[in-house]
């Protein structure tokens, strides 16, 4: 077969769960009082992995017909792994797996496999079309285990060898899986069994790639010592063989297997704290995979996996600690200074950012996060006050009808007076979300309802983007700025322990004067500070030479941006249509957020009872669109205008 027509590198086979990861560090699993949920399974999670660092990967696997089902292939989607051999099983639920971390050398966890899903993958879920797509096929041990599943990996290996691809066996021996231990040890990595060797010792001649640790070398083999069980290996398999050893990294044997087992091919190793054994393994085996598939030198190929598996255990969670490309090659590039990785700043804002859940080259919002001003709208009164909420639910409706259910759109809305509204916004797809934690005018900076952002941003939807507001000029007196900016640090700190994307807003103009530069200087200090927003609002400027200092500013200093999001003052559309002119000719701002413009009028004359809620919904729909439209044809003429 032609390998131009091959579309994918590597097909994984085998099991998909939905990890729920105890969140409480150093108890016992029956102490643990939440949990973290990410995909999981052995073949997934090498399947996202390798997706991460930029191989195309495919997944062969079983899920049920049901949320959790739903999530994994959603998830698998959004990580770029083709979901064409994903089978969705009417008749059994997703197989769960609970997790946790109870000391360095104790990591509990518990299968819910009862009749599960992937358990039931068969012959009839391996289309040969599929399998001749790909370079590659991995299959993996326990799906060796069931008849079922053990035809259904032959059948795969049977075809990829027919068309000239490669087998790699990951043998991901999970004694319990084969029934040989009590649904209490899962952890449990080694029970010898002449019945498991016999079969996994049919599977090793077809191979290309086996990868195991010592453990799973010793059961594969059927051998009680590691020189002898590498030797079975060898003389049943002419494949490479890759032994991990844990923190000592691997080796790898290409040929026979010397007297001294040291003398194979060793990748370069990293020294670090152990935090969570739990899927080190597939983070291995994806960075192997990204060299071998590669052809890169086997040394090459082992120091990536040995990279990737540290960046794993460094970690509490499996398919979601995984580094993307960019992120490994910055390590690979910079090493760190950390022996926890988990705490190297600089290494967690790569793979945050590169990890996001979907780009956003171009955002229009509307905003209807304003507190006090509606407040003041009604006057004190509190039947009018009372149906603020209800105002922000036709926001809502208005925002939808522009939209159209195309991306690029988004609201700003409170929690004070906008449950409701998002409650009506969510479940729309496409509409991007952010959430203000800022008590109106503020200065120094406070929080609303609470200065705990920590309780307060768990609850919120993981889709959900955190948005302060800060009014910070770059000549305020020195004390009064190291409040505001230990205020942003420490939303910063929550967005990120909490996984929330976070919006800092800045106006400078309230309060001093707006120089080409004082954006720019207010962003330096702010940068100064290691807070590194995903996204920036920042109030217009009318001169290009302004926005050419912030644009040099964010790519210096955070080149993951997401870019800036204009915000309107409550200015006239004529006023926000020149703003909106000097702002495309900047390279980092992709959209507009503006409130008052679009819904103050609207909302004046419904408070008033002068329109009803069509007309109020009607009104703003078209003053948001009246912007989109303008913003849009700026960006065709900026598109047009002469390049250098």
């Amino acid at each position: 077969m032609d390998e131009r027509d091959r579309t994918l590198d590597v097909i994984t086979i085998g099991r998909a769960s939905v990890d729920l990861y105890g969140q409480q560090i150093g108890t016992r699993l029956e102490d643990v009082g939440s949990f973290a949920k990410s995909v999981g399974g052995c073949p997934t999670n090498i399947a996202v992995g390798t997706a991460r660092l930029g191989l195309r990967s495919g997944l062969i696997t079983r899920v049920g017909n049901e949320q959790m089902g739903r999530f994994v292939r959603e998830q698998l989607v959004r990580e770029g792994v083709d979901t064409h051999g994903v089978v969705t099983d009417p008749d059994r639920l997703t197989a769960l797996v609970l997790l946790s971390v109870e000391n360095e050398h104790s990591f509990p966890l518990i299968f819910y496999r009862d009749n599960c899903a992937d358990a039931a993958l068969s012959e009839e879920d391996v289309d040969e079309a599929f399998i001749r797509s790909s370079r590659a096929v991995l299959v993996t041990g326990t799906h060796f285990a069931r008849p079922n599943s053990d035809a259904a990996q032959r059948k795969a290996m049977r075809i990829a060898r027919a068309s000239g691809g490669k087998v790699v066996f990951d043998i991901d021996y999970r004694p319990n899986l084969w029934g040989l231990a009590g649904h209490d040890a899962g952890d449990s990595r080694y029970i010898a069994s002449d019945t498991v060797s016999a079969h996994l010792k049919t599977v090793l001649p077809e191979c290309d790639l086996i990868v195991g640790t010592e453990e799973e070398v010793l059961i594969a083999a059927g051998e009680s010592d590691l020189p002898s069980a590498l030797r079975t290996i060898r003389a049943l398999s002419s494949g490479t063989i890759v032994l991990k050893r844990g923190p000592m990294g691997c080796i790898v044997y290409d040929g026979p297997i010397p007297d001294d087992l040291e003398e194979g091919i060793v990748g370069k190793g990293f020294p670090i704290e152990v935090y969570n054994v739990l899927g080190a393994g597939d983070a291995f085996m994806s960075g192997f995979l990204r060299g071998w598939l590669r052809g890169e030198p086997h040394e090459t190929s082992a120091t990536w996996a040995n990279a990737c598996g540290a960046f794993a255990v460094s970690r509490l969670l499996c398919a979601p600690e995984i580094p993307t490309w960019t992120e490994l090659s910055y390590f690979l590039e910079h090493g760190s200074r950390e022996r926890a990785l988990r705490k190297d700043e600089a290494i967690n804002h790569v793979h945050w950012a590169t990890t996001r859940r979907r780009e956003r080259p171009q955002l229009m919002a509307l905003a209807v996060d304003h507190r006090s001003q509606l407040e003041d709208l009604a006057g004190g009164d509190a039947e009018r006050l009372a149906r603020i909420p209800h105002f922000k639910v036709l926001a809502v409706e208005a925002a939808k009808r522009v939209a159209a259910g195309r991306d690029g759109f988004g609201m700003l809305i409170d929690d004070k007076y906008g449950r409701d509204a998002l409650y009506a916004a969510s479940g729309t797809g496409n509409l991007w979300i952010a959430r203000p934690i800022e008590l109106p005018g503020s200065r120094p900076l406070q929080f609303e309802f609470t200065q705990d952002l920590g309780s307060r941003l768990v609850e919120w939807p993981v889709d959900h983007c955190i948005k302060v507001l800060c009014f910070f000029h770059p000549d305020d007196p020195a004390e009064l700025k190291a409040t505001q900016i230990a205020k942003l640090r420490s939303a910063y700190d929550a967005a990120r322990k909490v996984g929330r994307e976070l919006l800092v807003e800045i106006i400078a103009g309230k309060h001093g004067p707006l120089a080409d530069d004082t954006v720019a200087r207010a962003l330096t200090e702010i940068y100064d500070a290691a807070i590194k927003p995903d996204w920036w609002k920042l109030e217009p400027q009318a001169n290009p030479a302004a926005w050419a200092a912030t644009d040099a500013v964010i790519e210096a200093r955070d080149p993951f941006c997401r870019g800036v999001v204009l915000l309107g003052l409550d200015a006239p559309q004529e006023q926000l249509e020149a703003g909106f002119a000097a702002a495309r000719t900047s390279r980092s701002v992709r959209g507009f957020a503006v409130g008052r413009t679009i819904f103050f009028d609207a909302a004046r004359r419904w408070l008033d009872g002068d329109i009803d809620d069509e007309a109020a919904i009607a009104d703003m729909a078209r003053r948001f669109s009246a912007l989109v439209d303008v913003w849009q044809r700026l960006g065709q003429t900026a598109a047009a205008r002469p390049q250098g």
